[in-house]
């Protein structure tokens, strides 16, 4: 792959700023952003050292000294997307400060835009089917992130007022973790694959369908019971 190419493919990475030329970014950063830009596109199996080593602009030798392996490698990468997941609910503190059922909501809709805005899905989740059964080291890594984000989930819906934050929280995870998996043709075989149309995503997961309609029939928030109860 030519440096124009490499380039190219750079100007999309979300580690890597497009003000800064590629040459005075250090080795491990280039490869690190630019495996999981390639992870990402064409999945953990469907690429190898030598072509990330390439458009990284670097070598094999290089890559390898700053991990000891692909399996290293792909690790590192997975940790840092989770990283960036932490930081949403900073952010929707901030955006919403002292108002958990804003937050929840806020982070409803994100996560429905993110269907459609992210077509590659969550590198965390796809790496959790590409790499099912094969007793790799990022599995631990994964399961753990998960688990973080479902805690961070039920405990927002807990103080968002869910009479049953753990129910919620297990089936929005649910909802989302279904409708990413049936966006990889390649997780999947292709009989499996179902791609319901924007529409249908966004009201499935809209925030007034969770807490106003047949979610909140069984999950009521406590402080809208009087309204639940009485069918408005």
């Amino acid at each position: 792959m030519s440096r124009t190419t490499s380039a190219k493919k750079s100007e999309t990475s979300n580690e890597i700023s497009a003000a800064v030329p590629e040459d005075r970014i250090p080795p491990r950063e280039r490869i690190v952003s630019t495996a999981s830009e390639l992870f990402r596109e064409r999945g953990i199996r469907g690429i190898g050292v030598d072509a990330i080593a390439d458009a990284a602009l670097t070598n094999k030798m290089t890559l390898y000294r700053h991990f000891g392996s692909k399996d290293e490698l792909v690790c590192e990468t997975l940790r840092r997307a989770s990283e960036k997941a932490g930081t949403i609910w900073r952010d929707l503190e901030a955006a919403y400060p002292g108002n958990p059922r804003a937050q929840l909501e806020a982070w409803v809709e994100m996560r429905a835009q993110c269907l459609n805005g992210e077509p590659a899905g969550c590198d965390l989740a796809n790496a959790a089917i590409e790499l099912k059964g094969e007793g790799h080291p990022a599995h631990e890594m994964i399961e753990r992130h998960k688990a973080e984000q479902r805690d961070r989930l039920a405990a927002l819906c807990s103080a968002a007022g869910a009479r049953e934050p753990q129910l919620l929280a297990d089936t929005l995870t649910l909802l989302l973790e279904g409708a990413r998996v049936s966006r990889r043709p390649w997780a999947l075989p292709a009989a499996a694959v179902i791609s319901p149309r924007p529409a249908t995503r966004r009201s499935l997961l809209s925030p007034d369908r969770l807490f106003r309609g047949n979610l909140t029939a069984s999950m009521p928030f406590s402080h809208d019971r009087g309204d639940v109860e009485a069918g408005r």
